[in-house]
Order: structure tokens, then sequence, then C-alpha cells
């Protein structure tokens, strides 16, 4: 594991220039005209690293590619319009009709449907299963599943996946392993424990400030022997994998979805996200120590009417594997459990500090019951192995105090 201090010298250096502009450049244009026929035709095989055109690439967008992909210990990136814009371009990237997609774990609402609802309609299959099933993994990757999903740290159910086993068992079984890392950049690394894909909503801790939406995917390199995607059912991308080698992802990702799909990110949106980057160390390490202090000391003051859920606390059922894969924190989320949609209603309203938003990963404190707002359409079987209770408020810690954080919420729940 990398310290805090590695990748706070990492991304201010990869992000700032020495010569010239010491900010990254924006470059705002749709269209890059090309020095000759020659060079347009090497810019569209792949073989000339210049832009052909901003829905495919902006040289914006590279300078965010790159440093996130030296991040995660990634040979290249991609960067999106959104963190479902990333999810959507892989998945899409890779998977046809009749494939099926194994999802482990609690998920985001987005994901969840994009699964469960879009794939299906173009028809491609999916099974979940809870991130200690190993029985139910194992069988599915016997039996020939296309690719697995998972998120890091589930959102908001806050279980914790065996990263490593589940990807030494994807690599048993040449399956395309995918991990949403969106809520614990730099201290899980995917990649290095044996993922092919990690994706992000850069929009969340990445940026922090709340102003630029956007996503990213980061892939590992092809490997030239033993490569999982020379198997027979990824047989449709060979042609690529032999053209163009250990960065065959990248452009499986761009012929094969971001050309056509066009979710690329925006020049001004990757610009700001690089701002974000260059403090993303000092925020992560400050807000994970944060949400442990501040879980304890609502587990001890809150009413016994609101129970309090993060792996850091003994009360989880994922304490242990918290304290052996997750010593740097598991992310900015925590969650109360107020027992009904009113009584979460009431602490919310009541809160002073913190702000009422969709969002996490942010630069202040934020809450949002989930129920009558991202999981308000799922039925109460969904909601239930999603882990999305009537009365559950979701909970992203800043970068405020945090014992003035915990005293909001416990001035909130004086009435409950």
């Amino acid at each position: 594991m990398k310290d805090f201090n590695y990748f706070n010298t990492l991304l201010v250096q990869s992000i700032g220039s020495k010569v010239g502009p010491v900010a990254p450049t924006i470059v705002p244009s749709a269209a890059f005209g090309y020095e000759d026929a020659q060079q347009a035709e090497g810019i569209f095989a792949g073989e000339v690293n210049s832009p052909l055109y901003a829905r495919v690439g902006n040289p914006t967008n590279a300078k965010l590619e790159s440093v996130v992909a030296a991040m995660e210990g990634g040979l290249g990136a991609i960067a999106t319009s959104s963190g479902m814009g990333a999810i959507s371009m892989v998945t899409t990237a890779f998977l046809k009709a009749g494939d099926e997609v194994l999802c482990i774990g609690g998920f985001f609402g987005g994901t969840y449907t994009l699964i469960t609802e879009t794939m299906k309609r173009f028809g491609v299959t999916n099974s979940f299963c809870e991130v200690d099933d190993f029985a139910h993994i194992e069988a599915k990757l016997k039996a020939g599943v296309k690719m697995v999903l998972m998120e890091s740290v589930g959102n908001p159910s806050l279980r914790l996946p065996d990263i490593k086993k589940i990807a030494d068992l994807c690599n048993v079984h040449k399956t395309l392993l995918i991990v949403d890392n969106t809520a614990t950049p730099l201290i899980v690394q995917p990649l290095e424990l044996g993922a092919d894909i990690v994706v992000h909503s850069s929009t969340k801790n990445m940026s922090g400030h709340s102003a630029a939406l956007g996503g990213i995917a980061v892939f590992r390199a092809v490997k030239e022997e033993n490569e999982k995607l020379l198997h027979e059912k990824y047989s449709d991308v060979h042609k690529i994998i032999k053209k163009m080698g250990k960065k065959a992802f990248i452009p499986i990702c761009k012929k094969r979805a971001l050309r056509d799909m066009g979710m690329t990110a925006n020049a001004f949106g990757s610009f700001l996200t690089l701002l974000g980057l260059e403090t993303l160390s000092l925020r992560v390490e400050r807000i994970n120590k944060s949400v442990a202090e501040v879980a304890k000391i609502l587990e001890e003051k809150l009413p016994d009417s609101v129970s309090v859920n993060h792996p850091s606390l003994t009360s989880s059922e994922d304490h242990e594997r918290y304290k052996l894969d997750f010593e740097q924190g598991c992310g900015p989320l925590l969650t109360l459990d107020c027992g009904s949609k009113e009584k979460a209603f009431t602490l919310l309203n009541k809160l002073n500090l913190v702000t009422q938003t969709a969002n996490i990963g942010d630069n202040r404190t934020l809450a949002l019951h989930m129920t009558s707002t991202i999981y308000s359409d799922f039925n109460e079987e969904t909601r239930q192995f999603l882990g999305v209770d009537e009365g559950l408020i979701r909970v992203s810690i800043g970068l405020e105090d945090p014992q003035t954080i915990a005293d909001d919420f416990l001035q909130a729940s004086a009435e409950l």
C-alpha cells in the first residue's frame, strides 16, 4: 500500500507544469486539424498519437487520463462524461445479447438500473449475490459469465468485499473483473489486487468541489501470455487485441462504445477535476479519519432509535475485513437508520451544517434520505437486497471538524 505522502507528491507533480502555464491547460476545440493526409490516416488507424476528434479524445482529457492511470497503477484511462458514462462504456464495449454479468454486493441505484433494466433490454442477463456468497460466485464463473462487476465499498450498504479473493477467482476462470472504486481512491488499488478495469465517478472524491461532472475508466495492460481476453468468449475483440497489443483495452472501449455513443468528458470538466486531484490525498486522509471518529461519537450518543452503520464499528458485520484490508479507511460514507421515513425527515430537516444532496465525496458533509430519492422507484425486495431500509440516511463526511459534524447530528436527533 502506497502511503498518502506518495500520492501527495505524485498528484501535484503530475498535474502542474514547471515551464509555461503552471496550471493544466483547457483545450475546448471539438475538431483538430491534421498536418497532412498521411497523418490523418495514421491517427484514424491508431498509429499516430494526436487528437482525432473531441468525441474520442481531447488534450485536456488526455492529461486527466494520464494522471489517474498513474494514480491507479494502470496502463491508460478514458475520461467520460460521468461515472455512469464510464460504467456504460465498459459494459457496452464488452457485453452483447446473450452474455451475462455477475454483480457482487450492494450497488448505487444508477448502476443497478443500468444492469437490470437498460442492459437487460439489449439482451444481457444478470445475476446478483452478496459479497461473501462464494458458492454463487464460483458457480457463475464456472458457467462462463462474461463479466463481474462490484463496488470497492457498497453504496449505501457499506459491505466490504474481499477484492483479492474475487479477483483471483475471476483470473482462474478467465473472466473480466470491473471494480467501481469511486468511494476509495488511493486507499484501495483494485488493479494491483487483480482487477482488469477500475471505474470512478470523478464527480465525487476526485473533484471534491461539486463543480465538475465526470467519470473515468482505468485499464491494466494486456498480457503477452495467459491473457484472459484471448479466451473464446471474448472472440469479438480478438482482432483489436492482435493489432493493438498491450494497449488494447483502450481502443476496445473507444471503438465499441465511446466513438458511437459519445459518453466523452468535456475539456472544462476535466480541467476542474485535475484541480481537485491536486488535493485528493490530503482530503482522503482527513475525511477517512473523520468518518470513523464521527461514527464512533454517533453510535455512543445518538438515541437508541437510530442505528449507525460503518465498518470501523465493532457492530458492523464487516468489521474484521475493515481491520484487515481497509486500514486507511473505506471512504466518506456512513449511514443512519432512523426506523421510519418520518423520523429520517425530522432529523434531516433539523440539520444546520449538513447539506442535503445526492452527491458523495464532497469537501462538505452531505446527507440524503434514500428511499424517497435515489431508490424511490425500487420495490421493497430490491431495496432490502441493496441494504436500503425505509428510515435510511446516507451521510458523506466532509472536511469540517468531526466533532462539529457529530454535534449537528446530535442536536438534530434531540426530538426523535
